[in-house]
């Protein structure tokens, strides 16, 4: 669907918002629609009103796009015989690509649907403090969708109304640092608004907003002074900092003992989670999570036929760059020889039994029904994280050494061991960009967040993220053995399996074309973009001073 159809279906049905039981947990089926004039008479009104934003808006972004492109971009991911994969692996992707044309849909779902509420909310008579928290939730939501569609393609369409899209379906988009601005605006407001402790589990907090702000600061810091410059701006890198610093210090969160329960459905909303999707256990299309069915090896995990990951793989270079006692590599990626107590209870858990020459997913792999009442087929029950505390702790270090060679900042040593001695790995001493950039890739890897680390990098060193990708082995279809048990890769030089047609990597992969129904729908997407008209001031003085 188009986006002026999605404007138009969302205008039709303005009056109407899903309602969701009001419970413990924000992951329930939607029970009935409500008129509005019978509705946002109350705070249980808005929380039901704001329940679809954890889920139902932003399902064709996580279907396939969110991985297709965080980790198949970056080329964490090699599944050649996936359409949801290989085009963004390959640089290969068009307008016509499905997942990015789902993704686009997304995110204007989600900006839609967070105008309408913000709207709604607004014209209630409760109270104005229970209205600016709600109102802050959807404009979480919204700023979200901007930083996306602001790292992604750049220039893109800003929107607070829906009916004065209906009116006039033909706008012109507006330029990357404005829709960078948008997103800041809204974050801000959230940041400012949003409680301090969440009402319900997996709901968002101020520092949710204030972890988000770290991530999109620090990427709008690089694109002040131009895409070869090497500097980011110091002040943006000093907001990172901060954000970061009071979501660690403030928050309600605290990183997990152990890396592997973060990926436990029974550990959906733990301490460590920020913001997360919340999917539906046994719920409906629209409202689940079928990662589980794109990843799992075989059916003998599953237990039913959706188990289509035999050929969605480990990439040679991603294996590369775990360290030899990294505990992460088996908690994201299942080789020859890993054992899973977790999966295959029945029969006493799941040991791996294939030849050492690929590597599969296990990350969002939980097993069947069998091993838990949550699972069903094509859907995991598994939130997906969105932002988690071990990225805030990786947003902190990279502000601090900003744009130095290295750093002994002790603040941001102690995060990043942190995450490195809960690896099993031996604490670091300095820090520089690039082993910052590995931890990065190594813990957030098939989180859907390298290709955004990346291009976050090319907007003030471009040369050096395009020659990074060029060296990466995406061409050349390298045959190698993997050691499980000392996550080492060895290339096996003697067998010749040829090569891929990949596209150019060049500066114009940093940013993907428009859907085709999209430009066809609005030609002025063609056109130069006109500069965003803001009506209201940041907040970012308020928040921190």
């Amino acid at each position: 669907m188009n986006t002026k159809r999605i404007f138009k279906t969302l205008f039709i049905a303005g009056l109407l918002f899903s309602s969701y039981s009001c419970s413990d947990e924000l992951n329930v089926e939607p029970n009935d629609r409500i008129a509005k004039e019978n509705f946002f008479q109350s705070e249980e009104d808005f929380q039901a009103a704001t329940g679809p934003l954890y889920n139902r808006v932003w399902f064709s972004f996580n279907d396939k796009f969110y991985f297709g492109l965080g980790d198949g971009r970056s080329y964490n991911l090699y599944a050649p015989y996936s359409d949801y994969v290989y085009p963004f692996s390959d640089l290969t992707e068009t307008g016509l690509t499905g997942p990015l044309v789902e993704a686009w849909r997304s995110f204007y779902i989600v900006i839609q649907q967070s105008n309408n509420t913000i709207a709604a909310i607004s014209e209630s008579s409760v109270e104005e403090e229970i209205k600016n928290q709600y109102i802050a939730e959807a404009r979480f939501m919204r700023g979200v969708a901007y930083w996306y569609l602001a790292s992604l393609w750049g220039d893109a369409i800003i929107t607070t109304s829906q009916a004065e899209i209906i009116s006039n379906p033909l706008i012109p988009k507006s330029p990357r640092n404005d829709v960078f601005e948008f997103a800041i605006r809204d974050l801000e407001y959230a940041a400012m608004y949003l409680p301090e402790q969440a009402g319900q589990a997996g709901r968002l907090t101020r520092y949710a907003a204030y972890g988000m702000l770290s991530r999109v600061y620090l990427s709008y810091s690089g694109l002040i002074d131009g895409p070869n410059s090497g500097n980011r701006d110091p002040e943006l890198l000093n907001l990172a900092q901060m954000a970061a610093h009071k979501t660690i210090t403030e928050g309600p969160y605290a990183l997990l003992d152990d890396y592997a329960d973060l990926f436990m459905i029974e550990n959906n909303n733990n301490a460590e989670s920020i913001f997360a999707l919340q999917w539906v256990p046994n719920g409906e299309y629209g409202v689940i999570n079928p990662h589980q069915a794109y990843f799992a090896l075989g059916s003998e995990i599953t237990g039913d036929d959706a188990a289509w990951g035999y050929w969605t793989r480990a990439s040679y270079d991603v294996l590369a760059e775990y360290e030899q006692n990294d505990r992460r590599r088996k908690v994201t990626w299942m080789a020859d020889g890993d054992f899973y107590p977790e999966l295959s209870k029945i029969t006493g858990g799941y040991l791996v039994d294939h030849e050492n020459t690929y590597v599969n997913v296990k990350k969002g792999v939980v097993g069947s029904t069998r091993d838990n009442p949550a699972i069903s087929r094509m859907n995991s029950g598994l939130n997906t994280y969105m932002l988690r505390l071990g990225e805030v702790y990786l947003n902190y270090a990279e502000a601090v050494l900003g744009n130095n060679a290295s750093t002994s900042d002790a603040t941001a040593l102690m995060y990043v061991n942190a995450l490195r001695e809960r690896a099993g790995l031996a604490p670091k001493t300095t820090l520089t960009f690039e082993d910052l950039l590995h931890e990065r890739r190594v813990e957030l890897a098939l989180e859907g967040q390298f290709w955004y680390d990346l291009v976050r990098w090319s907007y003030y060193e471009q040369q050096e993220v395009i020659n990074y990708i060029e060296n990466q082995e995406r061409a050349e279809i390298l045959p190698f053995t993997y050691d499980a048990a000392t996550n080492t890769v060895t290339i096996d030089e003697t067998v010749d399996v040829g090569t891929r047609a990949v596209g150019n990597v060049d500066e114009s992969i940093f940013l993907l074309p428009y859907p085709e129904s999209e430009v066809v729908q609005n030609p002025l997407l063609r056109d130069a973009p006109v500069p965003y008209e803001f009506t209201e001031e940041r907040l970012t003085d308020e928040l921190f001073n």
